[in-house]
C-alpha cells in the first residue's frame, strides 16, 4: 500500500499492480530529464508508449495517473494528453506554458 496525496488528505491506495508493470526499471523512458528538447521528448514518449502497449496493467496505470494527478508518462499517456482529456496536474510544470490550456 502507498500513501497518495489527494488535494487535502492522504489516502491509502493498493499499488500492488505496479509489480506487474512492463515499465519496471525503465524510469528514464517515463520521466523527462531536465531541459529535454521537444524532439527528444517525442522519441522518449514513443518508446514509452511501446512499453505501455505490451503492459498487462496499462489501464489501471492510466486511471491511477489520472486520479492522482501524476507527472510523467503513465498508462500510455503523457501529461499533456491527460490534461487534454480533462485531468489536470495540481501544480503544473511547463504543461500550460506550452499552450495546452
Amino acid at each position: 500500500m502507498a500513501a497518495v496525496e489527494s488535494l487535502f488528505q492522504r489516502e491509502l491506495t493498493d499499488d500492488r499492480w505496479m509489480n506487474d508493470a512492463a515499465c519496471k526499471g525503465l524510469t528514464h523512458l517515463f520521466f523527462a530529464p531536465p531541459a529535454e528538447r521537444p524532439q527528444a521528448r517525442d522519441r522518449r514518449e514513443t518508446m514509452a508508449r511501446q512499453v505501455c502497449g505490451s503492459c498487462s496493467v496499462h489501464h489501471i496505470c492510466q486511471q491511477f495517473a489520472r486520479t492522482n494527478h501524476e507527472y510523467g508518462f503513465w498508462g500510455g499517456e503523457s501529461e499533456d494528453e491527460r490534461h487534454t482529456a480533462g485531468y489536470r496536474l495540481i501544480a503544473p510544470i511547463g504543461v500550460r506554458a506550452r499552450g495546452a490550456g
